[in-house]
């Protein structure tokens, strides 16, 4: 009997799709996610519905169609599992039911992996390990140590906890860069529009005139002139660079490395870089050591979680420096990276053995400092931005008509 229970929990989900009349008698139809076509039905017999058509749902070549795993769904995931390990209920049963809940395919996959692990008798850790792009080495190590101290659910607590600050945090620094780029492109749009097709026709308007332009009219002209010669240059640029950047970051270390530099010398979104990258090592860091993990390892996985190149780096001579034996917030301090609060707080912590303690509170200070900062540059980038655009449409519109007003001027 045991023994068919686990033949039936290494089966993958599939996806159905069905058209049937539910209880009232209206047609319907959907998908639903079973082990098999007669648990499909089963279900929706469960749901009132007569099902006329049940199929299974085929899926496109090369991936196409097939939903990724988002850094959400993982958080989500976490939290969902401590919370029904915290009420009791059996670790293989929760990853049952969470699969079940879930309504991405990938994600149920990926979760079922993980639940043949444990039903095989290996660790929950193990499960986790074999999907490194979703749960990091971090992740794998506190899930391992709660195993190992019989405290599952208060660690799989502490995770969640630190992924949704994380995930917070990200969808900050997004909020902050995306905006004002989206504008600026589509304000660069605008423009290359407005020289392409609408200027020419003044220019032919002006010739007319057999007068001298003034500086700005000619300037403008010139622009339409060259965009109009050079346009798919131009266009090719603007597609190909984001491109060829992204690439290149991927697989060159050095110019990732000089990239992340650069950004942490911009003007207000190099200071909300960061405080980030502080508040998420931090946060990293405090979650990892309070978790029993040595300040060593901690370090390590601390490193991968600032999102910047330059903050890693540093956090791995920290490491190194911790090795021989140099105290946390000395090694911090000489990197030049981190504010003498946030090295002070450290020493207070080393000092009176209270090291999670008070990166949480680092941690929390500079979280709360980005969502200021980043409140206070949206609430003013928004007029700047359109400024920006309304002077810049502005002055081709007055560079324009500034002829016809001196001609009008003449008569």
């Amino acid at each position: 009997m045991a023994t068919n229970q686990d033949d039936k929990s290494k089966q993958q989900y599939q996806v159905f799709r069905w058209d049937g009349i539910d209880s009232k008698g209206n047609k319907q139809k959907g998908e639903i996610q079973a082990l098999n076509l007669s648990l499909a039905k089963a279900q929706l017999r469960k749901q009132g519905i007569t099902a006329n058509k049940v199929g299974r749902k085929t899926q496109l070549p090369f991936g196409i169609g097939v939903k990724e795993i988002t850094s959400k769904e993982v958080t989500l995931f976490t939290r969902q599992l401590a919370t029904m390990l915290k009420a009791g209920v059996p670790l293989v049963q929760s990853l049952n039911i969470v699969a079940e809940g879930s309504e991405n395919s990938t994600m149920q996959k990926m979760i079922v992996s993980i639940r043949n692990e444990v039903s095989d008798g290996n660790m929950l850790s193990m499960g986790l390990r074999k999907h490194p792009k979703h749960f990091d080495k971090l992740i794998s190590n506190l899930v391992e140590a709660g195993e190992r101290s019989g405290a599952l659910d208060v660690m799989l607590e502490r995770v969640a906890l630190y992924k949704e600050k994380t995930e917070r945090i990200k969808a900050k620094i997004k909020k902050a860069l995306y905006y004002p780029a989206s504008v600026m492109t589509i304000g660069l749009v605008v423009m290359l529009i407005l020289l392409l097709k609408v200027v020419p026709q003044f220019e032919t308007m002006f010739k007319s005139f057999n007068a001298e332009l003034p500086l700005i009219t000619q300037l403008v002209i010139d622009a339409s002139e060259f965009v109009q010669t050079y346009w798919w240059l131009i266009f090719a640029t603007l597609f190909f660079a984001p491109l060829f950047i992204v690439n290149a970051v991927k697989k060159s270390e050095t110019f990732a490395y000089r990239v992340d530099a650069i950004v942490l010398k911009l003007p207000v979104i190099g200071a909300i870089i960061k405080k980030s990258s502080i508040a998420r090592f931090s946060r990293t860091l405090a979650t990892s050591f309070a978790a029993g993990v040595p300040l060593v390892e901690s370090l390590a996985s601390s490193a991968g979680a600032t999102g910047n190149r330059v903050y890693t780096r540093a956090i791995f001579a920290v490491r190194d420096n911790i090795s021989t034996g140099q105290q946390l917030n000395f090694a911090l301090k000489t990197t030049h990276l981190f504010p003498s609060m946030v090295t002070q707080m450290v020493a207070i912590g080393e000092e009176s053995g209270s090291l999670d303690t008070m990166l949480d509170k680092v941690a929390e200070f500079y979280e709360e400092e980005v969502d200021d900062a980043v409140d206070s540059m949206t609430t003013l980038m928004e007029p700047l931005v359109i400024s920006i655009l309304g002077v810049m449409v502005g002055g081709l519109v007055v560079a324009m008509y500034l002829p016809i007003f001196q001609m009008g001027s003449l008569f």
